[in-house]
């Protein structure tokens, strides 16, 4: 059987559509649906998930781990016991528990999933997504974006409706913002936007560093500590959205430090009043990509656990005006582990949208669910991706590939080489909205080689992207003259880093008054390799480093030397500046 799996960054569920066309959550052996994302590693290497693990944040936090798909784009390990683990392999434990939970409720065995991501997760974050499903045994059938998701159990209960709705999907790690219009039982996403660096676990935070006071520097040090503190602020969170004052007690958190302190709803409020507005970015591009106006909305889905605040109710309501829009996805307040028994009889629980909707699409796929009887998606890219390419200007980002395009899609274009006699061109792939390219996200790219020498002749290159409906971009280079062609490959573990050296462009050997900047870039070169990766890296000193040297060899190919002599300078100073 093939299940729906929501990999999220606090909890994570799984669902299934039995035959009688019922979404079922199914529970682990405690009786629990929504699931905790924490993974406690023993010292024999097997995996403990879920609640049992969460123990284990307070007594084991070295080898307990937890909001992991944070990490995802990144290239950052996690050590338990002296081993490294990938975020990955600690994700594909939770699948691996959530399978198991299923095929002990069933008794059938499970051989596929669709796992939900978020709308604004990268390329390479997609792929760390699948790759953990294959870690677990998995075959993923399919990644579909959390509102997305959200948005299939809605309209497959829907399926007459025509309108416009706003999904604002609000989790433990990220932010989701979709407008899709819901038309006779076909759901036709129209934008997609988001932050993926922001959630609850931000709003956690900021609680932890107003309950730890003066002593806050001092408790983050001490493993057990956080943790204890973490979880006070989780459950302070959680509580202020139904009173309005809570005593927050941690006695002997560290040697000689207590926690005794009350904590108002509206302090809570102030604390992540400037996250909660910052979602109306969000909010106004989704909408104006989308070509609508708030007025045009006929309802609001909120989804994700954040969403039960109310000053971010509170927000989305005036933002949008829901006076006179019809709101779904409020409490219904029904516990969430009675939804296995009710099954579709209870919906818009804001913790499970996003997990049924990813049971429907695994049923559409299986054929539990008619094609008749289903809901039609069409999904869109959410990131614009292109190439880098030197231009009168220096390199820009050619966009081949436009945000928010409906996707699948296909899209080719000709190049041509810099310069004559050119062996290969290194084709680098950009995903992000900016003209510079080191101002985007670097996801890969393509080598090839063996192009066609031709005197007075610059070689022609067709690059060709193609977006599957899992959100996973292949590209492909092929060289006209003699049909050779080079597809990508793509270091998933590279995360959202720039290129690991500058980029070699050998044509700026042969161009006038290159030899005299030689010594210059060789010099570049050598702090940028001792410092790339390291913490003084982060403060993109050795990124401008990186931009400067390329632009340098850009204005010698282009014949500028009174550019190129302007860009050895910056370099020179920066040089001096960080020797």
């Amino acid at each position: 059987m093939i299940v729906g799996i929501d990999l999220g960054t606090s909890t994570s569920e799984v669902a299934y559509v039995d035959e009688n066309g019922n979404i079922v959550v199914v529970p682990n052996s405690e009786n629990e649906a929504v699931i905790p994302s924490v993974v406690h590693i023993k010292l024999n290497g097997k995996a403990i998930v879920g609640s049992e693990a969460r123990e284990y944040l307070f007594t084991r936090p070295e080898c307990t781990f937890m909001e992991v798909k944070r990490k995802f784009g990144s290239d950052e390990k996690l050590i338990a016991h002296g081993k490294v683990y990938s975020p990955e392999e600690i994700q594909s434990c939770i699948i691996e528990y959530l399978v198991g939970c299923v095929e002990e409720y069933t008794r059938k065995s499970v051989t596929g999933a669709v796992i939900t991501v978020p709308a604004y997760f990268t390329d390479i974050q997609r792929k760390q997504t699948i790759k953990a499903g294959g870690l677990a045994g998995i075959d993923v059938k399919r990644v579909i974006n959390e509102p997305t998701a959200a948005a299939l159990d809605y309209g497959l209960q829907n399926m007459s409706e025509c309108e416009y709705i706003l999904v604002y999907d609000f989790g433990g790690g990220t932010l989701d913002v979709t407008v899709l219009e819901l038309f006779e039982g076909v759901i036709d996403v129209k934008s997609s936007c988001g932050n993926n660096r922001l959630g609850g676990k931000d709003f956690d935070e900021a609680l932890m560093k107003h309950i730890g006071g003066r002593h806050y520097s001092t408790l983050m040090e001490d493993p057990r500590a956080a943790m204890k503190l973490k979880q006070a602020a989780n459950d302070c969170k959680t509580a202020l959205s139904s009173e309005d004052s809570v005593q927050v007690r941690i006695p002997l958190i560290a040697d000689g430090v207590s926690i005794d302190r009350a904590v108002m709803r509206a302090e809570f409020e102030e604390l992540i009043g400037h996250l909660v507005e910052s979602t109306g970015e969000q909010i106004d591009t989704a909408l104006d990509d989308a070509g609508l106006k708030p007025s045009d909305l006929h309802r609001v889905i909120l989804v994700g656990g954040s969403t039960r605040i109310p000053s971010v109710r509170k927000f989305v309501e005036e933002k949008i005006g829901l006076k006179s829009i019809q709101y779904q996805g409020m409490d219904t307040g029904v516990d969430p582990d009675l939804m296995v028994e009710q099954g579709a009889n209870i919906s818009f629980n804001p913790d499970l949208m996003v997990v049924r909707g990813a049971a429907v699409q695994a049923a559409i796929i299986e054929g539990v669910i008619e094609q008749e009887q289903s809901v039609v998606l069409s999904d869109v890219c959410p990131f614009s991706l292109g190439v880098k390419v030197l231009t009168t200007d220096g390199f820009n980002v050619d966009k081949l590939i436009n945000r928010n395009v409906t996707i699948p899609y296909e899209y080719s274009k000709m190049y041509t080489a810099t310069y004559e006699y050119q062996e290969h061109v290194l084709i680098e792939i950009y995903q992000g909205e900016f003209t510079n390219p080191y101002e985007n996200t670097f996801i890969g790219q393509v080598d090839l080689d063996k192009l066609p020498q031709r005197r007075n002749e610059l070689a022609a290159v067709e690059v060709t992207f193609s977006y599957d409906v899992n959100g996973l971009l292949s590209v492909k280079a092929r060289s006209p003259g003699n049909d050779n062609t080079a597809g990508t490959v793509i270091d998933i573990n590279k995360g959202n880093l720039p290129a690991s050296q500058p980029v070699k462009l050998d044509g700026w050997l042969k161009a006038d008054g290159a030899s005299k900047y030689r010594p210059l870039l060789r010099k570049a070169k050598k702090l940028y390799e001792k410092y790339t990766g390291s913490v003084e890296y982060i403060d993109g000193q050795f990124f401008v480093i990186h931009d400067m040297c390329d632009s340098l060899k850009a204005a010698l190919l282009l014949g500028n030397k009174e550019r190129a002599e302007k860009k050895a300078n910056e370099i020179r100073e920066m040089l001096e500046m960080l020797d």
